[in-house]
């Protein structure tokens, strides 16, 4: 009979009074209300800047005003203590020298990927090594062009239009023929190198001379010797 009666108590027990079966009152909580989230405005002004658009520009080539500076002359914004027709010379050189480069360069990649035959990892490897010291020569001679006040070639038909080096095959090629390909151009690209260190040493740009000699003639010379070894013929098995 007790329990009974405390459950029909509990149920007439006023709000926020619970009695539990030992007779005990706790005040009853009410658990907090959800806030309401605010939903978002649809309202684009409200939501971004009117005066600035998100959206590119595009095709402003097609209506593009003069260029800042012509291909072929020099500018003279760096105070790097030349006269004009110093740093003209000089870039005249260097594009001769930056174009053979990238020939040079992109013929050690055709080389790497088309090689055959039992030398083929060998030379697979030393012909990507020469394609990344060539590739390390064209950033040193733009930005040197640069310097000068200049404009580097880029392009690849604007390469293939100035550069003096032979323009290879499509084709697939023996691994002799590839070397001597390779070794004809870092010949001429070597005496072009003691011609235009001289040049600049006599008009006084000792920077591009510099640039010329420790970097351009050096890396060639080194190149010149690991690949003209492989063409060397010497017996593999048996001394003669």
């Amino acid at each position: 009979m007790r329990k009974n009666s405390v459950s029909r108590e509990k149920e007439v027990q006023p709000l926020g009074l619970l009695i539990d079966n030992h007779g005990i009152m706790a005040t009853a909580t009410k658990a907090p209300a959800k806030k309401a989230t605010p939903k978002a405005s649809t309202d684009n002004a409200e939501q971004s800047n009117p005066a600035v658009s998100v959206q590119p520009i595009l095709d402003q080539q097609k209506s593009a005003p003069a260029p800042l500076q012509r291909f072929g002359t020099v500018s003279q914004r760096l105070p790097i203590g030349l006269d004009e027709s110093v740093r003209q010379e000089s870039v005249d050189m260097l594009n001769l020298l930056l174009a053979d480069t990238c020939s040079l360069r992109d013929m050690y990649k055709k080389h790497h990927w088309q090689v055959v035959g039992p030398t083929f990892y060998q030379l697979h490897l030393l012909y990507d090594k020469h394609y990344e010291e060539q590739d390390a020569l064209i950033d040193q001679i733009a930005e040197r062009i640069q310097i000068l006040g200049g404009i580097a070639v880029a392009m690849a038909a604007d390469i293939a239009e100035t550069t003096s080096i032979p323009r290879p095959p499509r084709d697939r090629e023996e691994a002799p023929i590839q070397v001597s390909r390779l070794l004809e151009a870092h010949q001429i690209i070597l005496k072009n190198c003691h011609e235009f260190a001289k040049r600049a040493d006599d008009s006084g740009d000792d920077g591009t001379n510099d640039l010329i000699v420790s970097n351009v003639m050096r890396t060639n010379e080194l190149q010149v010797w690991f690949v003209s070894e492989h063409v060397v013929d010497t017996p593999l098995a048996q001394a003669e």
